[in-house]
């Protein structure tokens, strides 16, 4: 049956089940603190990430190697078989199911080289003879089956008696004859009311709570509709039934260790963030939030910042790193900066350049049109300032964005980043403290066209001490207005060039962007050898 996303379960404060959350529980008691697992700390990252942490109890399933994952050797392929509709048409910008699933496919490989997927459509009768004896044999020795818009009957069928050996069966928006499958034993979705989905067939409670964990998991993610959180889905099935995925095993917590460094080395901290209402609302807020969402989690911290919420991950992760982790930017895909500007050898004087844009003519260097991350790059009225510092050789940039709040208010955030060249014109190391942890990032120009009329920028990044690692693009144009259709062509070359499709493409709200904190330090500078022509650019 296809699996739907469970109603969600109400929480008592600090136990919500978590892949980014970390419970503190110790003997003893606060007058404001509630032990024994009853209180979440956040620890917000930066401008738009967010980490929890929970100690004293057990992993989630969807950070833990279940006991019925086959093997530990990371050298083992992942096998993984996607069989769509034919014809199906995804969420995404209409785009085909087989596409994005062969999409996907590429997108594994930048995981793990040993992750194998391979796509078919379910247009049996049309398929050739050594076509369908391929599927039989990649489902024979598959990992995971996943099943997206299949309902014609004659494929069910054939599905059901050709997957009875896959140990591992997810289906979305398809017939429901086509039975769910974790870790050998199937699981029935029954929704009844707000209760989860029932979980049948499993003999040993533990396995059917950890089961239910990764349906919630995989469902919510599978809701967002975007390439990040599809390929996201099939990470947590490795993870919890066939192998570890470092990438998630990273964000487990040290158990007592981790809680010795916060109490030993954080205490006043701690205490300051439950004594500040703003902290006791983020963390309440974070407490309806899926451990998954990250949108939900930042909106939470944006809406109830506070010196004491930022002094406390600061201590936690950034100067202790009480969670002992190392997350390194993410080497894949690999981008190529453009190479020439004008017709002529980009420089880094002129990368510099191009990062400055339209500031000075304009209030701002540009503003971001839409972007790839579902995480970061989606929030409304995002402005970039880039300009050059009074010292020598200093360069800096200043993202100006809005989110708006849990009370319905729109709110405008800033963040200061330090950016040096790396050896290659139009590549960039950045840095930033940013809610108390130092972000660095690798971002790449990728393209400007000539008269300044739009751009790509792609960023590689990580946040070491808080275990997480991200990749990103962003659109961007004079006035955040989509390029015209003429430069259709060069921005799917650009987006080509960083592995990623234009139906990945967020698009920006840059309606109600009024008054927004621009402005740079005095005494700074912007161009150095390219001039950009003044042009009346129409609001958005």
């Amino acid at each position: 049956m296809s699996l739907e996303a469970p109603a969600l379960t109400k929480f008592k404060p600090g136990s919500i089940p978590s892949n980014r959350r970390f419970t503190i529980s110790a003997a003893g008691s606060l007058s404001l603190i509630h032990f024994r697992g009853t209180v979440s700390f956040p620890l917000p990252l930066f401008s738009k990430r967010k980490v929890v942490f929970r100690s004293g109890s057990k992993v989630p399933a969807v950070l833990e190697k279940n006991e019925c994952a086959v093997t530990e050797q990371t050298d083992t392929p992942v096998r993984i078989v996607a069989v769509v509709g034919d014809g199906s048409v995804s969420p995404l910008k209409c785009a085909t199911w087989q596409e994005v699933m062969l999409h996907t496919a590429k997108r594994l490989k930048w995981v793990d080289e040993g992750y194998e997927m391979v796509v078919f459509t379910d247009n049996l009768s049309q398929l050739s003879n050594q076509t369908v004896v391929n599927l039989q044999k990649e489902l024979n020795h598959a990992d995971i089956l996943l099943i997206v818009a299949v309902t014609d009957q004659e494929s069910v069928e054939w599905i059901q008696e050709n997957s009875r050996n896959v140990p591992n069966i997810i289906s979305f928006d398809s017939s429901l004859n086509l039975l769910n499958k974790l870790g050998g034993t199937y699981v029935h979705s029954e929704t009844k009311g707000t209760i989860f989905d029932k979980i049948v067939g499993v003999a040993q409670p533990k396995k059917a709570n950890e089961s239910v964990e990764v349906i919630q998991t995989v469902s919510e993610a599978w809701d967002r509709h975007n390439s990040d959180d599809i390929r996201f889905c099939l990470l947590v099935i490795t993870n919890a039934y066939i192998r570890p995925v470092p990438t998630l095993q990273n964000l487990r917590s040290k158990g007592f260790s981790t809680l010795n460094c916060m109490v030993l080395n954080c205490g006043p901290q701690i205490l300051n963030c439950l004594l500040d209402p703003n902290c006791r609302k983020a963390l309440q807020c974070l407490n309806q939030c899926s451990p998954v969402d990250q949108v939900c989690n930042y909106r939470c911290i944006a809406s109830y910042e506070s010196p004491n919420l930022e002094a406390f991950s600061l201590c936690v992760l950034q100067k202790n790193n009480c969670l002992e982790l190392d997350a390194k930017i993410p080497e894949k895909p690999y981008v190529p900066p453009m190479a020439k500007f004008q017709g002529k050898d980009l420089s880094h004087e002129t990368a510099e350049d191009l990062f400055v844009g339209w500031l000075g003519s304009l209030d701002w260097s540009w503003r971001v049109v839409a972007g790839q991350n579902p995480a970061y790059d989606q929030f409304p009225c995002q402005y970039q300032l880039f300009y050059r510092g009074k010292a020598k050789g200093s360069f800096w940039y200043e993202p100006v964005f809005q989110v708006r709040t849990l009370e319905g208010q729109l709110v405008w955030r800033r963040r200061k980043y330090r950016v040096k060249r790396d050896k290659i014109p139009g590549t960039f190391y950045f840095t930033v403290l940013d809610n108390g942890v130092v972000s660095k990032e690798f971002w790449t120009i990728v393209y400007v066209s000539d008269d300044f009329s739009w751009g790509l920028f792609h960023y590689h990044g990580a946040a070491r001490v808080a275990g997480q690692s991200y990749t990103g693009a962003v659109l961007v144009s004079p006035n955040g207005a989509y390029p015209s259709e003429t430069e259709r062509s060069r921005i799917v070359t650009a987006l080509d060039k960083c592995g990623i499709k234009e139906w990945e493409l967020f698009t920006v709200d840059n309606c109600s962007c009024q008054d927004p904190p621009l402005g740079i330090p005095e005494g700074s500078s912007l161009h150095s050898t390219t001039d950009v022509k003044d042009q009346n650019w129409p609001c958005v």
